[in-house]
């Protein structure tokens, strides 16, 4: 027998099942576990739906940043495709049509491929970027004909899983090869080599200076990278439960009413766990990028407290340091 709260919470009943809602007929592949219109006649799964709200916020709040601190535009178009992760999932849940079906998850397909591009174009030349431009246009294209012939949402899951794991993959080995001292082979002895076949060098302080400096944020980003994959994959897993366990889940739910049952959505957990699990992604993308560029005196990774977000903010101006310029430049040409 399901458990009851204690007589002096405070809940709500949940409705009969089955209530009519303003969207109906259901026209998606998919349906979660979450109850159809137990709460409002207007939005399909309302707990799924609302927790969409934080990719909109959190969107916004990636392309203030984007501004004010001068990164790249195509992370700000990154915060786009990501707002229109959140936007479509939002209008999916609400109405469990199947155009916002596509909508919701092909945008999460799009996405990845954008920052599999700002990843793999960087340094290339311009005919390089266009071709590589052009074949992820054609990829995304050839995905979405061929879900549309299918409506199989594992075939979704599945280019979705190995996209992600790709660019993640892709990205720790840049961050690596850039920043660890023994794989961008600037340590002492590679220093000395360097002196020794007459090649520009920088000094034996310099050398450890950066060294030290990087090792530093180099640590600083794998914890971050642990903290955004577990966070990630740890929505992944309740999501996976919601899934399992769904009839035990609803009499739940129903046994404790709500709005306490509103915590027993898994689906919407996946939500905000997996949406922050992207966003950290994405601020990590950026990290990356101004250390690729050399400008690691001048964008920090500020994180001053755990219920906050970091944000890749800008300390000083790169173009007011021509020597930390040069010194970029020296480790990217070696």
């Amino acid at each position: 027998m399901a458990a009851r709260m204690p007589s002096w919470l405070p809940s709500i009943p949940y409705p009969p099942p089955n209530q009519p809602g303003y969207w109906d007929p259901v026209t998606s592949t998919l349906q979660w576990c979450e109850e159809d219109y137990y709460a409002t006649y207007y939005s399909a799964e309302l707990i799924n739906t609302l927790t969409n709200l934080m990719f909109i916020y959190l969107a916004y709040k990636g392309v203030k940043s984007c501004r004010k601190q001068g990164h790249d535009t195509v992370f700000e178009v990154a915060y786009f495709g990501y707002f229109l992760v959140g936007f479509g999932s939002f209008m999916f849940h609400t109405t469990l049509k199947y155009p916002w079906q596509l909508v919701d998850e092909l945008n999460m397909i799009y996405t990845t491929c954008l920052m599999a591009y700002a990843s793999l174009s960087y340094s290339r030349p311009a005919n390089q970027q266009i071709a590589l431009g052009v074949f992820l246009l054609v990829f995304c294209a050839f995905i979405t004909l061929y879900y549309h012939y299918l409506q199989d949402p594992v075939f979704h899951q599945t280019v979705y899983a190995f996209l992600t794991l790709f660019i993640v993959l892709r990205s720790v080995y840049s961050m690596e090869f850039n920043l660890r001292p023994s794989l961008r082979k600037s340590e002492e002895k590679h220093r000395l080599e360097r002196q020794r076949n007459n090649l520009p060098v920088l000094t034996k302080e310099e050398q450890e200076y950066e060294n030290k400096r990087d090792t530093a944020i180099l640590r600083n980003m794998w914890f971050f990278v642990i903290f955004g994959v577990s966070i990630f994959l740890a929505g992944f897993g309740i999501w996976n439960l919601d899934n399992k366990y769904c009839s035990t889940l609803r009499q739940w739910r129903r046994s404790i009413g709500m709005p306490w049952g509103f915590f027993l959505e898994g689906h919407g957990w996946w939500h905000l766990m997996t949406g922050i699990g992207a966003y950290c992604y994405i601020l990590w993308a950026i990290h990356l990028r101004h250390i690729l560029n050399g400008d690691q005196e001048h964008f920090r990774m500020v994180w001053d407290r755990v219920y906050h977000l970091p944000e890749v903010v800008r300390v000083s101006d790169p173009s007011d340091n021509a020597n930390g310029q040069a010194n970029g430049n020296f480790k990217k040409d070696n």
